[in-house]
């Protein structure tokens, strides 16, 4: 995505960032760095990695507030110059020593005079001047500061426009939840334990959490019926954030970190199928040559995994979820699933690896799956959704359908995630949205054609903007007559009823992030 650059920037930050000199020099580097347009996950580490022990928490923490609070520190830095500050490194600078006086609660001679001489260190010792009054003057009333930052929204403009236009009644607490921090969730492994048996480790660990339950409801397409399901997915929210390494058996792959409406994904796909594969074996004659018992899954914009390794895990599951588990109305001519074949797409090569690092801690690779003699062939490629086809290079209007599901985690502005990644707000632009919406559509129409009839695609974007969610859902089932939105049912305990599909906000009582679902069947 495209990112305004900042102007008169000398210390030019790269990936690679070295980082010399004081703390908040090194976190004015890094702002520098993700203004100039990387990611916050790209320079976090090398910051991290520069300092010492002790000097790492309150790195992390003026960094990421700092983020947080963004674009109202820039409207108050604004409101008490007396003249425009162009400079960037200068603006950068005053809003750091900002958040040390109205958030992180540092002493007020300490945040002024190690500001002052940060300034000094990125080499803008004539601003210090300007630097010292600014936060000298904040200094003496910072609680009336404080109102006035946190009265408004810390989103860019544009965004805060467009979130007033789809959400108004809920713009406020939305605006206002999106520059707050979001709570650490853990998927627990259903193949390994039970969520219940780990909350019971955490606590042996001293680790608070609470059990997360959402329940979903939806309709399904059963001969000539409609059909209700509903399922249960349950998750873990920890009290505080802990590092991984202090989680129980979390190297073996017991439990991984996934927002909690992440967690929804591939419980209503795995459901959706194996509602798909009942029906069909409900209405197949076993001399048909439909009575095929390989079923064929694809996982499209898989990085970095997570949604993949949990359909994997509920496949896997020794339980109901299970696929070579679905009940079958007449075993002797229905015979139950006895292979499955799982294919996962991505664009770029360390998003691939990422994926395949991912699925060797859970004991997912393919190496695991087979030794676990439980037919199912994992086939990670690296290739562009809204170009690559299964099988040979077949031209797209003759490829013939493969796949019976298709759970496309579809790329977006990342909106719904903006407290988890509060450089997002920085780094999009209002031209993102319009490209973004493209992109989906491309990918879309060339992943359609290669579901089978009968078949589901589940939609889904951590975006909460419309044009990249139901607006794009609307659009493409009015160009596609085959395809049919399924009604999630008032059986749902997440999210807001759309035209078509569920949004999730990231203001809700699971606190989860901004999420967006949409089941399509292929008619």
């Amino acid at each position: 995505m495209r990112s305004t650059a900042p102007r008169n920037n000398k210390l030019k930050p790269s990936s690679n960032l070295i980082m010399n000199g004081s703390v908040r020099v090194r976190v004015i580097r890094t702002l520098l760095a993700i203004q100039n347009g990387q990611s916050l996950s790209s320079v976090l580490d090398p910051l991290l990695n520069s300092l010492h022990d002790g000097d790492k928490g309150f790195a992390h923490a003026l960094l990421l507030t700092t983020l947080r609070q963004w674009h109202a520190l820039a409207r108050l830095l604004d409101s008490l110059a007396d003249n425009p500050v162009d400079e960037v490194e200068v603006r950068t600078t005053i809003q750091v020593g900002l958040v040390q006086l109205l958030y992180l609660e540092v002493a007020d001679h300490a945040a002024i005079h190690e500001t002052v001489e940060a300034a000094k260190e990125i080499e803008f010792a004539h601003s210090t001047g300007l630097v010292n009054a600014i936060l000298r003057k904040v200094a003496k009333n910072p609680s009336k500061f404080r109102k006035k930052c946190d009265k408004k929204h810390s989103l860019p403009n544009w965004l805060a426009y467009q979130l007033k236009q789809d959400w108004s009644e809920e713009y406020d607490d939305l605006t206002q939840g999106l520059r707050q921090p979001a709570p650490m969730f853990l998927r627990v492994n259903s193949a390994v334990t039970s969520v219940e048996d780990y909350q019971n480790a955490l606590d042996g660990a001293e680790i608070d959490a609470d059990i997360v339950e959402l329940t979903t409801g939806f309709k399904v397409a059963n001969s000539s019926e409609s059909a209700a399901t509903t399922l249960s997915t349950k998750g873990l929210r920890l009290h505080q954030s802990t590092a991984v390494n202090a989680l129980p058996d979390f190297a073996l792959g017991t439990a991984s970190v996934q927002d909690m409406h992440a967690q929804l994904a591939a419980p209503i796909i795995n459901k959706a199928l194996m509602a798909k594969i009942s029906a069909q074996s409900a209405n197949t004659d076993s001399d048909s040559d439909e009575s095929n018992n390989e079923i064929h899954i694809l996982d499209a914009c898989a990085a970095p995994g997570g949604k993949l390794a949990h359909w994997l895990e509920l496949i896997s599951a020794n339980d109901e979820s299970s696929l070579f588990h679905v009940k079958q109305d007449n075993a002797e001519t229905s015979p139950a699933i006895t292979d499955i074949k799982v294919t996962a797409i991505d664009n770029e090569a360390p998003r691939i690896e990422r994926i395949r690092e991912n699925l060797q801690r859970l004991n997912l690779s393919q190496h695991d799956l087979q030794q676990a003699d439980n037919s199912i062939a994992l086939n990670i490629v690296c290739a562009d959704a809204t170009r690559w086809q299964h099988g040979k290079n077949k031209k797209a209007a003759t490829n013939e359908p493969v796949f019976d599901a298709i759970l496309l985690d579809s790329p977006c502005t990342a909106t719904g995630v903006i407290r988890r990644h509060p450089d997002i707000s920085i780094l999009r632009t209002e031209e993102d949205i319009e490209q973004t919406a493209l992109l989906q559509a491309d990918i879309l129409h060339n992943l359609w054609p290669q579901l089978k009839a009968g078949g589901y695609l589940l939609y889904v974007t951590c975006s909460i903007l419309k044009q990249e969610n139901v607006e794009q859902m609307q659009d493409f089932i009015t160009h596609h007559n085959d395809a049919v939105a399924i009604e999630f049912t008032d059986d749902c305990s997440w999210g807001i009823e759309q035209a078509i599909g569920r949004q999730c906000l990231p203001i809700d009582s699971a606190s989860g992030d901004g999420f967006y679902y949409a089941l399509l069947i292929k008619s």
